[in-house]
């Protein structure tokens, strides 16, 4: 009999895949990656200019800024370029001029026009707007602004202190950082890192870049859109953007108080030197970037409330102010700087309430009419 053999064999091992000679990524041609270049260079330049084709976008009678698009530059380059093509005299300042107490028909802008009998003045306002930001506001974002009357507002409330100057070595957060100089000259309380700053230098100078901002601060939330995706995730991303941008802003920032009513009490501010302010040289650059562009430049000085301020602080800020016209004067450059409103028609340190700004609109008339 025989016997069935049992012994077993071990089973060879299995043979390993062959390794692919190539991944499950896209290979592109040499010429295929040109296309790619070539659209993507198509797509950055041509992006923005068709944008502005097809998002509506019209300049009323007494228009400013909304107040929630503050940070959106975008959308004031393409406001300030069609006041440029509207109106013969574009106002360019803080909230002052935008009007945080007042609604858009009671603004500097809106009593210039109304006492013109016509629409000749544009509040190109932008709330938080400190001289330092101003200047980059003008530089990267209102070069369509050439040949033509400009008022600018001089508000020496930037001027009061180290820390309004942005001269402390401690960091805190001040009003529009992207447009600032991100690298000369430093600003010591500002501490970001140089990678952001490097992309916000980027992205002043490609309007793409400006554009994309927009959508963020406009449609999606002051995000980008895969965040807002995520928070929306039942909605069309495309859908919102036939909401169309919001019309002027005619809200009421606060409620229109004067100083006194409002338990406000004297202040000694701590003013800066014009010769060692970052603020002030920071004013005096914007002047000469309007001037550059053939603008006819005419400075405004204030309205700011000396009534608030002690003894000593006045005689401070009187210093600070003469410092101040003495240079315009010794530039030729054309000024106003009126002595203060009625004390009940300050809202707070510099802003007016309506009836300030009616009175200063005729105070200014009879200066800047041709």
């Amino acid at each position: 009999m025989v016997m069935p053999d049992t012994t077993r064999t071990n089973p060879s091992p299995p043979s390993e895949p062959e390794a692919p000679d190539f991944s499950n990524a896209i290979r592109l041609t040499g010429k295929e990656w040109i296309g790619v270049g070539i659209f993507t260079v198509a797509l950055i330049l041509g992006a923005a200019p068709l944008a502005e084709r097809l998002e509506k976008f019209e300049v009323e009678p007494d228009y400013r800024m909304p107040y929630d698009l503050s940070n959106d530059y975008w959308l004031y380059e393409r406001y300030s370029r069609l006041a440029a093509s509207q109106y013969d005299t574009l106002i360019f300042g803080d909230s002052v001029v935008w009007g945080q107490y007042v609604t858009r028909e009671q603004t500097l802008s809106h009593y210039l026009n109304e006492q013109a009998h016509e629409q000749r003045f544009a509040n190109l306002g932008q709330d938080g707007a400190h001289p330092v930001a101003l200047a980059g506001l003008l530089d990267h974002y209102a070069g369509g602004v050439t040949g033509k009357n400009v008022i600018l507002q001089c508000n020496l409330l930037w001027l009061s202190s180290p820390k309004h100057d942005l001269q402390i070595e401690e960091e805190f957060h001040f009003n529009h950082p992207r447009l600032v100089p991100q690298f000369y000259p430093n600003i010591r309380c500002y501490k970001e890192d140089f990678s952001p700053r490097l992309g916000i230098a980027v992205e002043q100078r490609i309007p793409f870049l400006g554009w994309t901002t927009h959508l963020q601060q406009a449609y999606y939330d002051k995000t980008d859109i895969p965040t807002w995706t995520l928070d929306h995730p039942y909605d069309n991303p495309l859908q919102v953007l036939k909401q169309g941008l919001p019309p002027s802003d005619d809200t009421l920032r606060h409620n229109p108080i004067s100083w006194t009513k409002r338990g406000i009490k004297k202040e000694d501010f701590p003013w800066v030197d014009p010769a060692t302010s970052l603020q002030w040289r920071s004013f005096q650059r914007a002047v000469n970037l309007l001037q550059k562009r053939g603008n006819r430049v005419f400075v405004l000085v204030g309205p700011f409330n000396e009534h608030m301020l002690t003894d000593k602080s006045l005689n401070d800020y009187e210093k600070v102010k003469a410092a101040v016209t003495a240079w315009l004067h010794d530039r030729g450059v054309p000024y106003a700087a009126p002595p203060p409103l009625p004390s009940e028609s300050y809202a707070d340190a510099s802003h007016p309430l309506s009836d300030g700004y009616e009175l200063l609109a005729r105070q200014l008339l009879e200066l800047v009419s041709p």
